[in-house]
């Protein structure tokens, strides 16, 4: 029986109606590319196998590496023994479908690294946290909406799928839990710009959630220039949209230019 670690945040889902509802979300087919991290005992990996011939899955502990080779033959499942947050998704190929019981500690860092992947994504289906994923998919000026909610809303359609409670698990998180799907929006729907500017912006912004955008940006963004953009320096982080966000680093960047 394998105990699990509390330094992965483990915690495996076994709720077999929830696993069914999660399965179905996901619709696998014959052909796709699925890719599912941190499989742990398998729960989604069996009911993933049965629909298709093969899987490609990421898993970091290494007992459970063991137990998925030793339980699955290598041509229907591709264990990736590799720390999820360093893993090359794209080398697995394109039109990816990737899914996954996200492990919650590391979760926003690892949706931060797969964002990265974008271009070779179709669509991820993932557990997480409950108020992670009311953070991804916040309107503006509502309490959750932050820095993780610009992020990926520039990047991806997001849908909130269901609930997931504790019990559905062992042990049980302390937390609830939530399923979501994000769909890469097409290039042609994304604005371009300065992608590490854009991600500087955001992050600087909502640094220091309670102070105005006259304090948080005052490195980056003149008055002068919230004057030419039409945007009150004295509201704060949260009451901008994605677009606002990537007019900011486009005007700074128009800026940058004409100095040089």
């Amino acid at each position: 029986m394998h105990t699990a670690r509390k330094r992965f945040g483990q915690n495996f889902l076994v709720d077999a109606g929830i696993v069914r509802a999660i399965v179905a979300a996901i619709h696998p087919l014959p052909g796709e590319t699925v890719v599912e991290i941190g499989p742990g005992l398998g729960a989604l990996t069996r009911p993933l196998l049965e629909r298709l011939p093969h899987l490609d899955v990421v898993e970091l502990d290494r007992d459970l590496v063991a137990r998925l080779r030793a339980t699955w033959p290598a041509a229907r499942l591709t264990v990736h023994a590799a720390d999820a947050l360093q893993f090359d998704f794209g080398a697995l190929g394109a039109e990816l479908r990737i899914v996954g019981n996200l492990p919650y500690n590391i979760s926003t860092p690892l949706l931060f690294h797969l964002m990265t992947f974008a271009p070779r994504i179709r669509d991820m289906t993932f557990m997480l946290q409950k108020e992670v994923v009311a953070r991804m998919v916040a309107a503006p000026a509502t309490a959750h909406y932050g820095r993780l909610s610009v992020m990926l809303q520039r990047r991806f359609h997001m849908e909130w799928l269901l609930d997931v409670p504790p019990d559905a698990f062992r042990p049980a998180p302390r937390v609830d839990s939530a399923v979501v799907r994000l769909v890469p929006k097409p290039p042609a729907a994304i604005v371009p710009l300065d992608e590490a500017l854009f991600a500087r912006v955001v992050a600087t912004a909502f640094g220091q959630r309670r102070k105005t955008l006259r304090n948080t940006l005052a490195a980056l963004v003149a008055p002068a220039d919230f004057a030419a953009l039409g945007i009150d320096p004295g509201l704060r982080a949260e009451a901008l949209a994605v677009a606002d966000y990537e007019r900011i680093t486009r005007h700074l960047a128009a800026a940058a230019a004409l100095r040089r």
